[in-house]
């Protein structure tokens, strides 16, 4: 007699959880080696554009980013962005071996801390999309919310760069950081909403008008958000450390990014109560252990009572 076997529900994105954490690595290499080669042009009296080094991490960024294209068209932005808090820990141990900046014993629970939430997150993934073609994308774009909230994140960005930049950004790390984390709200929406329209234009038959300039407008607004961003991460390199900005800039723009993603998107409709709970504490346990990570450079730790009364006599 033949058994009924339950149907199996949806399954993990595994190809774009693989591919996110492969370009999370890649990224989490960029700012150390950018940083590297800051300091030898700056060290040589020379610009750091000249320098093959800061290219070389260059390089890993295009790569990361191509990377990340591919990881948000694959799986959820809710999972794809908390992910980068395996770059975050790469960097942290690449930065200590080649910037030579203190990884101490908060900083190592920290990388753990970044390991355990990050699992929790793909265990409870959203398993399906919530928009899965141009035509729900358009009518996502054009939501009230989602239009009121993007055009307060246009006027903070422009604020931010054209006022409180060029005042402050030297010697307040948070201006940068702003700035660069804001965009995420373009960048990653951009993304995801190439991969959505591709079909419609290079797919068989002639694209639409409004497929084209659908995809044009997603292009410009992506290809303009990385190259500020890009501006800015380096403007930040030059008068920060690469773990603090690396670690702050990580859970401000997972923030922003799953903001925007949950206004257009709506991923977090294909999760259940208790998936959508788990992911919270997941990405709270991430961003906890992120800033263990920056807490670490400036944190002196001891295991003997007598070495901390002397240190502090």
């Amino acid at each position: 007699m033949a058994l009924n076997s339950e149907p199996s529900g949806p399954s993990l994105p595994f190809a774009g959880i693989l591919i996110a954490v492969g370009s999370s690595v890649i990224n989490g290499s960029t700012f150390v080696l950018q940083k590297k080669g800051i300091l030898r042009s700056r060290d040589r009296g020379g610009s750091y554009l000249r320098d093959v080094v800061w290219w070389s991490g260059t390089v890993s960024m295009i790569i990361g980013q191509i990377g990340n294209f591919l990881a948000y068209n694959l799986a959820p932005a809710v999972i794809v962005t908390p992910l980068g808090a395996l770059g975050v820990l790469f960097g942290a141990v690449l930065a200590s071996w080649i910037l030579e900046e203190h990884l101490n014993i908060l900083g190592k629970l920290g990388c753990v801390i970044c390991c355990c939430g990050s699992v929790v997150l793909i265990i409870h993934a959203p398993k399906a999309e919530a928009v899965t073609s141009r035509l729900e994308l358009e009518e996502r774009l054009s939501d009230p919310v989602f239009v009121t909230y993007a055009l307060l994140v246009v006027l903070l960005l422009i604020t931010l760069i054209g006022r409180i930049a060029p005042a402050h950004g030297t010697s307040n790390i948070m201006v940068y950081v702003a700035i660069c984390s804001l965009l995420g709200s373009f960048t990653v929406p951009s993304s995801k909403g190439l991969g959505l329209v591709a079909p419609d234009v290079f797919g068989e038959g002639p694209a639409s008008g409004r497929a084209l300039a659908l995809f044009l407008g997603l292009l410009g607004t992506l290809a303009i958000s990385i190259l500020i961003q890009f501006f800015f991460i380096n403007k930040a390199l030059e008068c920060f450390s690469s773990n603090v900005f690396e670690a702050i800039y990580y859970v401000t723009f997972t923030s922003t990014v799953i903001l925007s993603s949950a206004l257009l998107f709506r991923e977090w409709t294909a999760l259940t109560v208790t998936d959508g709970l788990a992911v919270l504490c997941g990405l709270t346990t991430v961003c906890v252990g992120v800033v263990l990570l920056r807490i670490s450079q400036e944190a002196l730790i001891t295991w003997r009572m007598e070495e901390a009364r002397e240190k502090t006599d």
